[in-house]
C-alpha cells in the first residue's frame, strides 16, 4: 500500500492566489465594484429615462454629436479630459451652453492602476482646474480604480460614475454599437459612448455618430427621455429638471 501523503498546501496557495487576482480584477475594473470607493453605475428604474454619456472629449468631432442630440432634444453627460478642454475651450463651452453636463475624465487619460496617490490626485486636480469648479462628476480613464482615488474624489467633492452598458464604439461599426446599446437600454441605464479617442486630435468617430443616428429615433419611439447623469440619479440637477425625471414612472409606449 502506498502510504505517501499528498501535500495539498501548494494547491491551496495557488487557489488563493487565483482567487485574489480575480477579486482584484473585478475591484479595479468591475462596473459595480465599490471596493475602491462609492460608485454610481446605474440610475433608478422607476422612470423611463436613461443617461447617455460620452468619454474622451472634447474633440473636433464633438460638435457633430451636439447637433444630433439637439435634433432630438436629448441631453447627455460628457466626461472630458482637462488637456483637451484647454485645447478646445470653445467646444467645452458649447457642450454646457447646449444644456449638457460636463464631468472630469482626468487630465491626460492615463491608466491609474499601479499609480501613486499623488499622481492620481494631480490628474484629477489638473482636469478640475481646466473644467471648472461646477464639475461635480468623475469617471476614471479606462474605468480603472485604484488606491488613493477615493481620497482624491473626496477632496475635490467629485462623485464617481461608471456605466451599466457600453457601446464599444472605438472598435465596432455603427450597427454593432447600436445593437449593444439596444441590448443595454432599460429604465435607469447609464450608457457609454465616446466623442473622442483618448487624446487623439480630430478623431474619427463615425461609428459613434452612426450609432446615434440609429439609436436617437429608436429611444424616442420607445418612450425614453435622455437626461444627464445628475438628473437621472437626482444629484443636484443641472438646469431645469427634465420632464422624464419625476417621482412617478412615465407610461410605457404601446406595442
Amino acid at each position: 500500500m502506498d502510504t505517501r501523503r499528498v501535500d495539498y498546501l501548494p494547491y491551496l496557495i495557488l487557489l488563493l492566489v487565483a482567487a485574489f487576482v480575480g477579486f482584484m480584477a473585478w475591484a479595479v475594473r468591475g462596473k459595480s465594484s465599490q471596493v475602491f470607493g462609492p460608485t454610481i453605475w446605474h440610475g433608478p428604474d422607476d422612470v423611463r429615462a436613461i443617461a447617455v454619456t460620452f468619454d474622451d472629449g472634447p474633440s473636433e468631432s464633438t460638435p457633430e454629436v451636439l447637433q444630433l442630440l439637439a435634433r432630438y432634444d436629448a441631453h447627455a453627460t460628457f466626461f472630458q479630459c482637462g488637456a483637451s478642454a484647454r485645447r478646445l475651450p470653445e467646444i467645452t463651452r458649447a457642450v454646457r451652453e447646449a444644456g449638457h453636463e460636463v464631468g472630469n475624465h482626468t487630465e491626460r487619460h492615463p491608466r491609474l492602476w499601479l499609480r501613486s496617490s499623488g499622481f492620481i490626485e494631480q490628474e484629477l486636480e489638473a482636469a478640475q482646474r481646466s473644467l471648472g469648479a461646477e464639475t461635480r462628476l468623475f469617471r476614471p480613464s479606462f474605468g480603472v480604480r485604484w488606491f488613493g482615488l477615493a481620497a482624491a474624489e473626496r477632496k475635490l467633492e467629485l462623485t464617481r460614475v461608471m456605466w451599466s452598458g457600453i457601446g464599444c464604439d472605438w472598435r465596432l461599426d455603427a450597427e454593432a454599437t447600436a445593437k449593444r446599446l439596444k441590448d443595454a437600454t432599460r429604465p435607469g441605464a447609464i450608457l457609454l459612448l465616446h466623442d473622442g479617442r483618448e487624446m487623439q486630435p480630430a478623431p474619427d468617430i463615425s461609428s459613434t455618430v452612426g450609432a446615434l443616428r440609429i439609436m436617437l429615433p429608436w429611444w424616442r419611439e420607445q418612450g425614453y427621455h435622455l437626461v444627464t447623469v445628475s438628473q437621472l440619479c437626482r444629484i443636484s440637477p443641472i438646469g431645469p429638471k427634465s420632464p422624464g425625471v419625476s417621482s412617478s414612472p412615465s407610461p410605457k409606449p404601446s406595442t
